[in-house]
C-alpha cells in the first residue's frame, strides 16, 4: 500500500491530498529513509512524521482497516522548537 494511502486509511491524517502534499514536503520518513508518496510500506515499518511542530513516530501493525482497531502501534511524540 502506498504510504500517502495507509496515512488516510489509518486516519494518521485525514485527506490523502493532505498526506500527498506531507510526503512531498519531505516530511515523511520510513526506517529513517525520506520517503515519497508513492513509497510502499509493509507491516512492521517504523513511520516518522514531522507535523509542524510535532514529530510523531509509529510502526505499522495492519494493511487492512478492521473496525474499533488501530492499524499502527504508537511509539512516540516529540515537540520540535
Amino acid at each position: 500500500m502506498r504510504i500517502d494511502k495507509y496515512l488516510k486509511v489509518s486516519r494518521i491524517i485525514k485527506r490523502r491530498s493532505v498526506a500527498k502534499d506531507v510526503a512531498d514536503a519531505d516530511r515523511i520518513f520510513i526506517n529513517g529513509l525520506l520517503a515519497k508518496p508513492g513509497k510502499t510500506v509493509k507491516i512492521g515499518d517504523t513511520i516518522t512524521l514531522h507535523l509542524g511542530l510535532k514529530i510523531l513516530t509509529f510502526k505499522i501493525t495492519s494493511l487492512t482497516p478492521i473496525k474499533d482497531q488501530e492499524m499502527y502501534e504508537f511509539i512516540s511524540e516529540e515537540k520540535r522548537s
